[in-house]
């Protein structure tokens, strides 16, 4: 129930951690951001999807106040981000795809130095890195210098520096860059805890469709666009259906002889033909029936973010570091 003279949209504001509106930006004469405008939640986990190129990193750059975007309108934490920048920093946590750490500092010195740039001091702040360093698995590393850790050891101490003033937006640019599978679900899971347990908003940028899947929300950005925002699954439902992916000799040819017998439009993504049907199964029975010495091989599955990405512009996204990536 709304206390007295409290609106509805007042309300709606106060449970928004970020409201962009019409967001633009170009570098020169290259456009980086096209009239982006969406609200993030307080308490979720919101990752901007899309490959090098497509304006998450110019957003995030926006967002943690490290570049002041040519037009539109951001509120972050209820404070606007061109007058208020110095307050927003205050309650922003951000790690960078780079490194920020001094490697000739320990773990707790880095965390010790941040949090003396915030005004903590004495037992407190060795507590509180401490006990950050201890629940991200360095307890017995915190003496060591940065420079002896491996680098996913790095990225842990990364997110512990950025926690240690106790943010309440967390903002993440490639965050598992460096990091093994493992460890980058245990990553997701303690922004899960984060936001679980102590109420903190994490926005992320990634071209990792498995990082992807784990934010409570996607927005996946192309060219400089917001193509699409929703739920991972709510975003893949609008695939028409199983995926299926067609390798031949012939893919040209290949794509009007099916067009021709069943009546449906491959589209041809990087030299591969890509289908949306309800029942994959079937289709690629019938389709090898027809036409056996023209496919090499072929695939179907359930959609993912990938082929909402392809469903959306008509191109793959690149893989990641690892080469991991969505269907070929």
């Amino acid at each position: 129930m709304m206390g007295a003279g409290v609106s509805e949209d007042a309300v709606a504001t106060m449970t928004r951690a970020v409201e962009v509106e019409h967001l633009h930006h170009r570098y020169g004469a290259r456009v980086a951001l096209v009239d982006v405008t969406l609200d993030v939640r307080r308490g979720e986990i919101l990752g901007f999807l899309g490959p090098n190129g497509s304006g998450k990193t110019t957003l995030f750059k926006i967002l943690s106040t490290l570049v002041s975007a040519a037009g539109g309108s951001v509120r972050i934490l209820e404070h606007d981000l061109r007058r208020e920048a110095h307050h927003i920093r205050r309650h922003l946590g951000v790690v960078f795809q780079h490194p920020s750490l001094d490697p000739k500092l320990t773990a707790m010195e880095n965390l010790w130095t941040h949090g003396l740039l915030y005004g903590l001091h004495g037992p407190s702040l060795t507590a509180r890195a401490a006990a950050l360093l201890s629940r991200l698995g360095l307890a017995d590393r915190m003496r060591d210098r940065v420079e002896t850790l491996s680098g996913g050891l790095q990225r842990r101490v990364e997110l512990a520096k950025a926690l240690v003033h106790r943010p309440d937006l967390l903002l993440l640019d490639e965050p598992s860059t460096g990091l093994d599978p493992r460890a980058r679900r245990d990553f997701t899971e303690y922004l899960r805890q984060l936001r679980d347990h102590e109420g903190v908003t994490v926005i992320l940028t990634t071209h990792v469709l498995e990082e992807a899947e784990r934010c409570d929300r996607v927005g996946i950005m192309d060219r400089g666009n917001l193509v699409a925002l929703g739920r991972p699954e709510e975003l893949k439902s609008k695939v028409g259906g199983d995926v299926v992916v067609v390798q031949s000799g012939t893919p040209e040819a290949l794509q009007q002889k099916i067009r021709e017998r069943f009546g449906c439009e491959p589209v041809l993504v990087d030299g591969t033909l890509r289908l949306e049907r309800p029942r994959g199964h079937d289709f690629v029975r019938e389709v090898v029936e027809a036409f056996p010495g023209d496919i090499q091989s072929i695939t179907f599955g359930q959609p993912t973010l990938e082929d909402v990405f392809v469903h959306l512009t008509g191109r793959r996204l690149e893989t990641d570091e690892t080469g991991q990536g969505g269907r070929p």
